[in-house]
C-alpha cells in the first residue's frame, strides 16, 4: 500500500513512564502499521524520567506477550524537544501527557522546522474516542487486558483514517 499525504511518516507514542502504555502502543502499533502495508518509524517515551533506562514493567510485558506482543526489548526514555522535530505525529495516551506534551511544544523557539502534530491517543477511535488509555500502573491484570484492547483498537483507528484522507 502506497503511503497517502496525510499519512505520517513518523508516529511517537506518550505516557508518563514509557514502561506500560507507550511501549505496549509502539509495539500493537508497529505491528498494525506492517500489516496495513505502511512504512511508519515508531518509538515511544515517557514525559517523566522516573523510569529512563527500564525495560517496560513486568506485567506490560506478560500481558503483551499473551496477545503477541513482544516489548521486553524496548528501554523506558524521556521526550525530549527534538522529538517534536523528530516525528510528525506525537500521541498522548491521557489529557494530562497532552497537556504536557503542548507545555514542551509551546517552549520550542526554533520556527525553522516543522513541528510534529499532536493528539490523543484515541482521538480517531470511534469506540474509545477522546477517553484516556487508563494507566494501569496501580491496577491488576484486568487493567492490563484493557490497556492492550484500547490500544489495539485506537491504533487500528488511526490506521483506518489515513485510508480516507
Amino acid at each position: 500500500m502506497l503511503m497517502k499525504s496525510c499519512t505520517p511518516s513518523s508516529v511517537l507514542l506518550v505516557c508518563l513512564g514509557n514502561i506500560c502504555r507507550s511501549p505496549t502502543a509502539e509495539e500493537v502499533f508497529r505491528q498494525q502499521a506492517a500489516i496495513a502495508g505502511l512504512s511508519i518509524k515508531i518509538d515511544s517515551a515517557g514525559t517523566s524520567d522516573m523510569h529512563v533506562g527500564d525495560a517496560p514493567d513486568n506485567r506490560s510485558q506478560r500481558h503483551a506477550k499473551s496477545h503477541g506482543y513482544k516489548i521486553n526489548k524496548l528501554i523506558a526514555r524521556q521526550i525530549n524537544a527534538s522529538d517534536f522535530q523528530k516525528f510528525d505525529l506525537i500521541l498522548a495516551m491521557d489529557a494530562q501527557n497532552l497537556a504536557d506534551l503542548q507545555a514542551i511544544k509551546d517552549g520550542i523557539t526554533d520556527t525553522e522546522n516543522t513541528l510534529a502534530k499532536l493528539a490523543l491517543f484515541s482521538e480517531e477511535d470511534p469506540t474509545y474516542g477522546g477517553n484516556d488509555v487508563p494507566d494501569p500502573y496501580k491496577g491488576d491484570g484486568d487493567d492490563f487486558e484493557e490497556v492492550i484492547e484500547r490500544i489495539e483498537s485506537s491504533a487500528q483507528a488511526w490506521i483506518e483514517s489515513w485510508k480516507y484522507c
